[in-house]
């Protein structure tokens, strides 16, 4: 059996073109005849043709992959995202190496130094929860590779950041639960050393604020946005108080869900008994009974946006690193959860 390994001159020479047409043809080049690309296509794949696309890269000194770190993939956001952004840089021939942080800063830590080992041509992230240290970045900050930063984000790192006004959204939530009438709203939220969580609790407290209702610190509790710390805190604390909250507004639609069936489990009626607005907009959100209340967040459209400034820094002149932010539109969108039936 013959194993030698089928090259771009075996190709030309049976085809009688140029090493120069076959490897144009095979990149898909328009100015190659359609009809001569598919001869060379058809060859290629009958005698086992394989592209030797590192040496080919190692030429141009790129290898068309764009790093991808996020905090979890089991989450339809980020899902979305990563749709939206492999949609756009496929188009212009990169491909996505995607990890996961899962929450860890050390874990977070060795996907970038994989990241840049793999000599990925950009880096897009969206911080772990506990990251409080960048130097992590440095090499691809001195190399001026791209990093684009999205939701979590930090002005620490010179990059572009791709984010919702999350400010606007924390106040739109609450001021729709206090126009329902809701004046005792409990803000469940996540770590509040990223400023994602942080600046919906202003938007909570500036609503609050321009309403006349007074801040009350027990009112705002931070903390592990999974089912077991959900079902503490409210088991243990929310539901257990001599005044019981009447509106919750907490920042993710699975945790709002879950929220929903514990009341339901003690025997409350949403949104009689207590209301509930999320955050997402996940499928979660439109299924459960009554729907729940909450924040679009844009995911694909913010994949898209993420994908196109990529490319962008990517066939710019200078390799300059772009230090802006992207800040795209959110809205609240009112479901059965949090209106008030008694008018």
């Amino acid at each position: 059996m013959n194993n030698k390994e089928i090259t771009i001159y075996d190709l030309a020479k049976q085809l009688n073109l140029s090493a120069t047409t076959v490897s144009r043809g095979l990149r898909g080049y328009e100015a190659i005849n359609k009809k001569t690309r598919l001869r060379i296509e058809q060859l290629a794949t009958e005698l086992g043709y394989q592209r030797n696309k590192f040496a080919s890269n190692l030429r141009v000194q790129r290898t068309h992959t764009i790093g991808v770190i996020v905090p979890k993939l089991n989450s339809l956001f980020i899902s979305s995202v990563l749709s939206g952004i492999e949609k756009i840089v496929n188009k212009a021939n990169y491909n996505l190496i995607i990890s996961q942080s899962f929450e860890k800063e050390l874990k977070e830590k060795n996907n970038v130094q994989t990241m840049f080992n793999s000599r990925v041509d950009a880096l897009i992230i969206s911080l772990s929860t506990e990251t409080e240290d960048f130097g992590h970045f440095d090499g691809f900050l001195k190399k001026k590779i791209p990093i684009i930063l999205f939701d979590r984000v930090t002005d620490q790192i010179p990059s572009t950041k791709v984010v919702i006004d999350n400010f606007r959204a924390g106040y739109i939530a609450t001021e729709h639960l206090i126009m329902q009438g809701y004046k005792d709203i409990v803000h469940i939220t996540g770590s509040m050393t990223h400023s994602v969580y942080k600046d919906r609790f202003e938007g909570y407290r500036k609503a609050l604020d321009q309403y006349g209702i007074a801040f009350d610190p027990s009112l705002m509790l931070s903390v592990e946005l999974t089912e077991p710390a959900l079902r503490t805190v409210l088991l243990n604390d929310v539901l257990k108080r001599d005044r019981r909250p009447d509106a919750l507004f907490i920042t993710n639609d699975s945790c709002a869900a879950i929220a929903q069936v514990i009341l339901g489990e003690e025997g409350l009626s949403v949104p009689d008994d207590m209301a509930i607005v999320g955050f997402n907009n996940d499928l979660i959100s439109r299924v459960t009974s009554p729907a729940i209340t909450t924040i679009h967040y844009p995911g694909y459209e913010m994949g898209e946006t993420i994908g196109e400034l990529v490319i962008e820094q990517l066939t710019a002149e200078g390799g300059q690193v772009v230090n802006k932010t992207v800040i795209l539109d959110s809205d609240l969108l009112v479901r059965s959860s949090s209106v008030r039936r008694n008018g």
